[in-house]
């Protein structure tokens, strides 16, 4: 599986297609393929972009607990795949993101591709150059997270 580290402002061409960062492409595994599952996060005003084997672990976990002959596991799955899209990378690292998930997070053409572990979100500049928060409540989020009897930071 592969981490992506860092966050890069990109520009979607005429055609709509942005190029994935050289530095997440080094980041993926020597296997990995250029194939990848976007879709709108479930909290936040952006897009996920999951390569797809992340994507089918993903999938994976919603099948071991959802039932969908349960209506409101039902609901939840049809919420969850809407506006799903396969990417494929071409010949020049570029991906063609549709442009109504890029209306969903009202980006036009400048976005920012941010690595988030195993999957890179991807922001419209303007909405992601907002969302830092103060240097004391990060340390009081990671306190409340991170900083339990159990969690030893060395582990």
């Amino acid at each position: 599986m592969a981490t992506f580290i860092g966050d890069y402002t990109c520009k979607a061409d005429v055609k709509g297609r942005v190029i994935l960062p050289m530095a997440f492409k080094k980041q993926m595994p020597a296997d990995a393929c250029d194939h990848f599952v976007v879709r709108k996060d479930i909290f936040e005003n952006c897009l996920v972009l999951y390569s797809i084997e992340d994507w089918n672990r993903q999938i994976e976990k919603i099948r071991k607990r959802i039932n969908p002959y349960n209506r409101e596991h039902n609901k939840f799955l049809r919420n969850f795949f809407k506006g799903t899209a396969e990417l494929l990378l071409d010949s020049n690292n570029r991906m063609l993101i549709p442009r109504r998930l890029m209306d969903l997070i009202g980006a036009d053409r400048d976005v920012v591709l941010a690595g988030q572990d195993g999957r890179i979100e991807i922001w419209a500049v303007d909405v992601y150059d907002k969302i830092d928060m103060p240097a004391d409540e990060f340390a009081n989020l990671a306190e409340k997270l991170m900083g339990g009897a159990n969690n030893n930071p060395d582990e």
